[in-house]
């Protein structure tokens, strides 16, 4: 690692805050501690635009080729670092000082990039070879709209066989709520194809970030749209459900006209799910 690295909280997501390519830690509220992310897209490249996104200079397009030898020896450097050195003492605050997982995630949609099934088998050697493959979760955050490529089927199918999971997004369910919040021409159709395909390859928590736009929250009419979907992939068939609030700055051109949700709101969301049959988890 170069530099001098500072304090993490969960505030600053930063991917080069390591001063590496594809590796970057950072303390994650929804994991619970510290989560080694990887970086499949260093050229802040994505396919879709959410107003949320804290990534500066986001472009659209997808990742790069990966040099994988260095996506390795970063990796294992890094988990050397922080498994046998000082880094917990010198940069995470008490009380989030374990590693709670290896997370695909960074400045775009990993699952993008052409040498994902590679990474993802990498990443399972890395950890099985410090000791850590049953103890650190091998995790997948996505916007799981590539899932019909069977490279990533194949990708998926091996996070699975890992022990792994994944954090599928979903942030509504109408195609004028996807247009509005990702800025994509999405379905619910297509939603409900992807995400059910995913549930038969990985264990799956579906992610959903609630905030308010324009001073306005989701309302009841959005959250059934969102429940329907949901219930056509089959309850049964997800994890459950992660909610959460905007913690970091959105670096998008909207980013003036979002507020986070007042709790209690989340609260009646939260409810209203779980009542519905969901298990749901929630970090304001």
């Amino acid at each position: 690692m170069s530099g001098v690295m500072k304090q993490l909280d969960v505030t600053d997501h930063s991917r080069d805050s390591a001063g590496l390519t594809y590796v970057y830690p950072v303390v994650s509220r929804r994991a619970g501690g510290v989560s080694i992310g990887i970086n499949l897209n260093p050229n802040n490249a994505c396919n879709w635009r959410c107003i949320y996104c804290q990534v500066p200079d986001l472009k659209r397009g997808a990742a790069p080729r990966i040099d994988l030898d260095r996506l390795e020896g970063e990796l294992r450097g890094f988990i050397n670092a922080v498994t046998h050195g000082d880094f917990m003492q010198k940069h995470v605050p008490e009380g989030a000082r374990q590693i709670v997982d290896v997370a695909f995630s960074g400045n775009g949609e990993p699952t993008s990039a052409t040498d994902f099934p590679q990474a993802v088998e990498l990443a399972g050697m890395v950890l099985s070879e410090a000791g850590l493959g049953a103890v650190v979760k091998l995790r997948l955050i996505t916007n799981g709209s590539l899932l019909g490529r069977s490279s990533v089927q194949e990708g998926l199918r091996r996070l699975g066989e890992l022990g792994g999971e994944v954090w599928f997004k979903v942030d509504a369910g109408t195609a004028e709520n996807f247009r509005r919040i990702n800025n994509v021409d999405l379905s619910p159709d297509s939603v409900v194809r992807n995400l059910r395909r995913c549930t038969t390859l990985c264990p799956t928590w579906v992610q959903t970030c609630v905030f308010a736009l324009d001073g306005e929250g989701p309302t009841d009419v959005d959250v059934s749209a969102y429940l329907d979907v949901l219930k056509r992939v089959g309850f049964e068939r997800l994890a459950g459900v992660y909610l959460y609030g905007l913690s970091r700055p959105s670096m998008q051109p909207e980013a003036g006209r979002l507020t986070r949700l007042p709790e209690g709101r989340m609260t009646e969301i939260a409810d209203r799910l779980r009542t519905a049959g969901l298990t749901v988890r929630v970090s304001p």
